[in-house]
């Protein structure tokens, strides 16, 4: 336990310039009287930590002290080799550096443990797509990327229905979802104005784009715009698109680099504004009466939430004598809700909106013009 406490402090002093004793201590998960006895211990056995007195005091390396990554565990060396997406990496641009980070540290890690990245290989793999579809990389992913890691401003443009838009962002995030790939970007001027319970801010500031819409990305170098990815006219305002898009023009001004908001939490934004949109789409309502084997299938069959909360409605009214539930479904459409209480065949009867049952009753006639006796 006290060896693994130890090579993490180095560590975690090997990736920062300083770290105070109640930092070390928050990291580590103990008090501030044991950093003091580990950091004295790790100099004892010949680690240069050196401690800084005062009240801007600290602890840090010195000499550009480094130490090899000969403390893996078989299970540490086989979890690293598993935090790359192959898929991913090669549709950024990133193989040959994921590539050359893979060799250098397998040669760092002890001969027992050299198989890891095949054992690991061997044993798992992540394919993101959805089955049945083809979802070839964005041409812009690589430039979004490298803006991304590099914290630059750019200026996009990308697609809104027959025109296109050009937007001034600060690219915050890549996500990849069912084999699509988005950017999470922050509009300039547009600062949170209050604090989450996430601690990511309020999210109105930022938005959500498809890279695939994406027709022209432009790296913003000093007060102006660089280089250009891409072409295409520009033209007409842009209304709005998808979970957390804006409008408005660009500008292609400003500095090359912007400030990263550190308590930006990519993944609850994700999370949070993927919730927003499945429920924005979410503009209809059906009643529906479910047997037994219908409540059991009905979150497989429409929106999961949305199911629940039909469901947890209906608690309070229970079930008939016949052991039927009825409920109220939010869906995106009656046409949509059409195809999604098909699936449900005989274990749910729609009993409103009138168009909607009677779009059921007809085609319950034809199958049993298709399936019954004489047929």
């Amino acid at each position: 336990m006290r060896a693994a406490r130890l090579i993490k402090m180095v560590l975690l002093l090997q990736s920062r310039p300083s770290m105070t004793a109640a930092e070390l201590a928050r990291e580590l998960e103990v008090s501030e009287r044991t950093v003091t006895r580990d950091a004295q211990a790790l100099s004892e056995a010949g680690v240069p930590v050196y401690a800084d007195r005062g009240r801007a005091g600290g602890y840090r390396l010195i000499g550009g002290y480094r130490t090899r990554l000969t403390g893996l565990a078989r299970g540490e060396a086989e979890a690293l080799f598993l935090s790359g997406v192959p898929g991913a990496l090669r549709e950024m641009g990133l193989e040959d550096a994921a590539s050359a980070a893979r060799l250098k540290v397998s040669a760092a890690l002890l001969p027992s443990l050299r198989d890891a990245p095949r054992t690991a290989a061997q044993r798992f793999h992540l394919d993101a797509p959805g089955w049945f579809r083809e979802t070839p990389a964005p041409g812009l992913l690589p430039a979004v990327a490298d803006a991304v890691w590099d914290d630059r401003r750019v200026v996009a443009r990308y697609r809104r229905g027959d025109t296109e838009v050009e937007r001034e962002l600060e690219p915050y995030g890549l996500v990849l979802k069912a084999g699509v790939w988005y950017l999470c970007a922050r509009v300039p001027g547009q600062e949170p104005s209050e604090r989450g319970p996430s601690g990511a801010g309020a999210h109105r500031a930022y938005r959500v784009y498809r890279i695939d819409r994406f027709t022209a990305v432009e790296a913003v170098t000093g007060a102006g715009v660089g280089t250009t990815a891409g072409t295409g006219p520009i033209s007409g305002p842009e209304p709005g698109t998808g979970p957390g898009s804006d409008s408005g023009p660009g500008t292609g001004s400003g500095p090359a680099r912007f400030a990263r908001d550190p308590e930006f939490d990519l993944p609850a934004f994700w999370a949070e504004r993927a919730e927003q949109f499945a429920r924005s789409i979410l503009r209809a309502e059906v009643v529906v009466r479910l047997s037994p084997e219908g409540v059991r299938a009905l979150p497989h069959a429409v929106d999961a939430a949305a199911a629940r909360e039909a469901l947890a409605g209906a608690d309070g009214a229970g079930a008939d004598d016949d052991g039927w539930v009825t409920v109220t479904l939010a869906v995106e459409s009656e046409e949509v809700a059409r195809t999604q209480l098909t699936a449900l065949g005989a274990e749910a009867e729609v009993l409103a909106p009138a168009s909607l049952r009677e779009w059921f009753a007809a085609r319950a006639a034809r199958l049993a013009l298709l399936y019954g006796p004489g047929a």
